[in-house]
């Protein structure tokens, strides 16, 4: 009889210990997502701002030391991230892809231009440095049009400031809610032992004493709930970025590394501050209280 109850008590114990580390993984998983998202937010902007696409329309009498002038001086410009020249021949055949209809044989003639494609940096997206870089090159004579989606630009823009604001709102209210499920589930832990934590104040042990066993274990709980956190976060991040390496988010190891040890010691930090408060509030219970 005493080996089943013994048998069931430590059943009992490990399956508290198993869902205080499962606890703390996986809040700190998310909270390392959110992380992850919070830190790449700019690149992820820059990576979708730089898609954008200026067009600059040559006329049909521009010559072609002009053009190929103005493709260096656009490839060395500041505000250039690529600059590729499109000719007319290369655009119809694309269109005529897309369209999945030969429409040059159709019309009888080409009436599309040559064409300079421009990606600019991420930090001159933006309407109204946009708009200077297009009438700079307007004005030049053998440029017969810049075009570009000025609506999207603007959308993309005002949508990118409005993300990072309700990113960092949702860090911090996560971050909060973080701290209360781990908070919870160690007290929950110590609750089941609170009996234990009486008899042995009762019998004269000092609140250090008694606190301090409970402390390590569960700082050990933390711990290993942080390296199963950390494991599952590296294999998300290895995944995005086989799959989007235009994100490059192992281009920053240190951000990386920052990250993965603030979760790691967040999740330390709660674990100690979670069971000294809980210890402490059942060792200033009454006897009486405990039931209840």
């Amino acid at each position: 009889m005493s080996q089943y109850i013994e048998r069931y008590q430590r059943r009992r114990l490990i399956s508290s210990y198993f869902s205080v580390v499962l606890s703390i993984a996986l809040v700190l998983f998310l909270l390392g997502i959110l992380g992850l998202l919070v830190l790449n937010t700019k690149k992820l902007a820059d990576h979708f701002k730089e898609q954008i696409t200026i067009s600059i329309f040559l006329k049909d009498n521009a010559k072609t030391v002009e053009i190929e002038q103005l493709q260096k001086s656009l490839a060395l410009a500041e505000y250039t991230k690529s600059a590729n020249y499109v000719s007319k021949e290369d655009a119809a055949e694309q269109y005529s892809e897309d369209i999945g209809e030969n429409f040059v044989e159709f019309l009888g003639y080409n009436p599309l231009k040559n064409a300079i494609d421009v990606n600019l940096k991420a930090d001159f997206v933006s309407p109204v440095q946009i708009s200077e870089i297009a009438e700079d090159i307007t004005s030049k004579t053998y440029v017969d049009e810049v075009s570009y989606d000025q609506p999207l630009i603007s959308l993309l823009n005002d949508n990118v400031k409005r993300i990072s604001l309700w990113i960092l709102v949702a860090s911090g209210i996560f971050t909060f809610i973080s701290v209360l499920l781990i908070n919870s589930s160690i007290r929950l832990s110590i609750y089941s032992k609170r009996f234990i934590i009486k008899t042995m104040q009762m019998v004269g042990a000092t609140k250090k004493f008694i606190r301090k066993p409970f402390v390590w274990t569960n700082i050990k709980l933390g711990i290993l709930g942080g390296l199963l956190a950390l494991m599952a976060l590296a294999i998300v991040l290895y995944y995005v970025n086989a799959n989007f390496p235009g994100l490059n988010l192992f281009q920053d190891i240190m951000v990386i590394v920052i990250l993965f040890v603030s979760v790691f010691g967040l999740g330390i930090l709660i674990s100690w501050l979670s069971t000294h408060i809980a210890t402490q509030r059942f060792l200033n219970l009454r006897t009486d209280d405990l039931y209840y």
